[in-house]
């Protein structure tokens, strides 16, 4: 008689928990914002957030490298420069 609700409980409250569930590496690091608002940060490590009213952002913290090619300018004189 109850089997059916006790079911579509179950698999909502496990649904619930999935999502509520958060893990961050090492290197990264969430902004938490509860309803628009700041609320902390969650550093590396598994933490709990509630998935409707909560929004993370997460910030990577690893350096990038990137190339910057060379670039040319001109300056008074009418010769141009390059570095």
């Amino acid at each position: 008689m109850y089997g059916f609700g006790l079911c579509v409980a179950i698999v909502a409250v496990l649904m619930l928990g999935m999502m509520s569930l958060r893990i961050n590496r090492q290197y990264a690091r969430s902004v938490l914002f509860r309803l628009g608002k700041l609320s902390g940060m969650k550093g590396p490590g598994i933490f709990l957030i509630l998935p409707i009213v909560d929004q993370l952002v997460r910030v990577d913290l690893r350096i990038r490298q990137l190339d910057v090619p060379k670039t040319t300018f001109v300056t008074d004189s009418p010769d141009t420069c390059a570095e």
